[in-house]
């Protein structure tokens, strides 16, 4: 097994590795995924050095975290922390985000994990009110309280969700969208984060495979595809999908951020070292449907840093070809 660099996870206290594994794809909400070849990919994850899952209770209406409880129950000498997410198998309103739903939502994730107690728990994108409700955070306590779960955090859309969030004492990381073509976060939400001890989880990180530079105009994605069907949000929020970037932009701008790839790395993995190297970063969490996938996405935490010159690029693209579409949404 590969060592992969640690950095520690907030206020969990725990180290995981800067590159993590996004398991969405697992779920089969990307196109179908078949059993053997989910477990190769966590296999390829874990050999190559990852020590955290991302995983969410409705991917797949619960298969990505089966999938996960399974393959850990076999790897018992795997350190891997897995993280969950709960709250969107309900209408989207905030007197949803209850102790009761909480203890009913943790429970089937438990019983899919196999575990007694989960590392964390993040609420997945609630309602805006959420952030900033006594209540909820209450709930929350009690569940670590309970010994459900160990920690717990946010998954955010907004920078000033994540602001609200990192500003209460018992959260522990955020998770937000961040990438080349999405870089309000470093403005505030990454400096807060770091001077609060609060631990910052990167998604996203290829706005939906747009920075590995494999698309073009005509590529066609499957119907059961996010990217075919929540282009415009029609699904879930629109920022989950290619970033929220109309596809023609992200094409271009994509095949123009390829050019900044050093020798010997891909698109995809210089998109990923640009993520671990920002201040505040504790892990990216790429997802991979296959086990090239997997092990491309851990190299990346072997690249050298970039340069100046190439960040310096990356926000020029930003702000030429991005900033008008998507930052005044976010």
């Amino acid at each position: 097994m590969i060592r992969m660099e640690q950095r520690t996870l907030g206020r969990t206290g725990r180290d995981v590795s800067v590159v993590g594994q996004g398991t969405w794809q697992l779920g089969g909400d990307w196109g179908e995924v078949r059993e053997a070849d989910a477990f190769g990919v966590l296999d390829a994850a874990v050999a190559s050095g990852v020590t955290f899952f991302d995983t969410a209770d409705v991917y797949g209406d619960g298969r990505s975290e089966q999938l996960i409880g399974r393959y850990l129950k076999d790897r018992p000498d795997a350190d891997v922390l897995v993280a969950t997410k709960m709250g969107r198998r309900v209408d989207q309103l905030p007197e949803n985000y209850v102790l009761d739903n909480f203890r009913a939502w943790n429970d089937r994730s438990r019983a899919n994990l196999g575990v007694d107690t989960l590392d964390l728990v993040q609420l997945h994108c609630p309602p805006t009110a959420v952030y900033s409700s006594d209540a909820v955070y209450d709930a929350l306590d009690t569940l670590v309280a309970e010994q459900r779960i160990a920690a717990y955090g946010v998954s955010v859309e907004t920078c000033a969700q994540a602001l609200t969030a990192i500003a209460r004492p018992g959260v522990s990381s955020v998770q937000i969208i961040l990438n080349p073509f999405r870089l309000k976060p470093l403005d505030e939400v990454l400096p807060a984060a770091e001077e609060a001890g609060v631990g910052i989880i990167a998604r996203v990180p290829l706005a939906s495979g747009l920075l590995s530079g494999k698309y073009t105009a005509d590529t066609v994605f499957a119907p059961e595809d996010h990217r075919t069907y929540n282009r415009h949000g029609e699904a879930f929020d629109q920022g989950e999908t290619f970033s929220g970037i109309d596809y023609a932009t992200g094409v271009a701008a994509a095949a123009e951020f390829a050019g900044f790839t050093p020798e010997g790395a891909t698109p995809a993995g210089t998109a990923l070292r640009w993520i671990i190297q920002q201040p505040g970063v504790t892990s990216v969490i790429p997802g991979a449907r296959s086990v090239d996938q997997a092990r491309s996405n851990a190299e990346a935490a072997a690249l050298p840093p970039l340069p100046q010159s190439t960040l310096d690029a990356v926000r020029d693209l930003y702000d030429r070809r991005i900033r008008a579409e998507v930052h005044p949404r976010w």
